[in-house]
């Protein structure tokens, strides 16, 4: 019974409301892929992704789980590359990956305390948690990489 009452008063927050009109624009009525496909390079796919960070800030902030924000941050990430595919291709993918609807299931699910969408969440989680420590191994791959070579460009002078 605790449950329900904190899943409906989370129901009846603004800014679940609000992640429930962000769902139906961005996939229902597709402007996900029209951003994508107004703003080319990937920088329209980048101005989805940045109105679907609402769902992250809900499962961190509002229900306060970070599994599920990883799981949520998951979905975006992979909209986000998925649009990004040149010549178009990722907007039509937009279309058919609907990452919004996906987290708004997630939230719900989550917040209900469904078993199977808690099982997913923290999947989600765990390979969220894994594909940021590897990002962070080889984005301190890259900065020595890029020290050596500059230090074997000035060594030539």
């Amino acid at each position: 019974m605790n449950r329900q009452r904190a899943a409906e008063k989370l129901r009846s927050s603004k800014l679940y409301a609000l992640l429930r009109r962000t769902t139906e624009y961005m996939d229902r009525y597709y402007l996900d892929a029209a951003v994508g496909f107004a703003i080319p390079g990937g920088i329209g796919d980048a101005i989805s992704g940045v109105f679907s960070l609402l769902y992250v800030y809900f499962a961190a902030f509002v229900v306060r789980s970070v599994p599920l924000a990883l799981a949520v941050l998951n979905n975006i990430m992979r909209d986000v590359i998925m649009g990004m595919i040149p010549f178009y291709v990722g907007d039509v993918i937009d279309i058919f990956h609907k990452s919004n609807k996906k987290n708004m299931a997630l939230i719900d699910g989550f917040v209900d305390g469904d078993e199977q969408i808690v099982s997913t969440v923290k999947r989600k989680a765990a390979w969220s948690a894994a594909i940021f420590v590897l990002l962070c191994i080889l984005l301190y791959a890259m900065i020595r990489l890029v020290i050596w070579a500059g230090q074997q460009v000035i060594s030539l002078f």
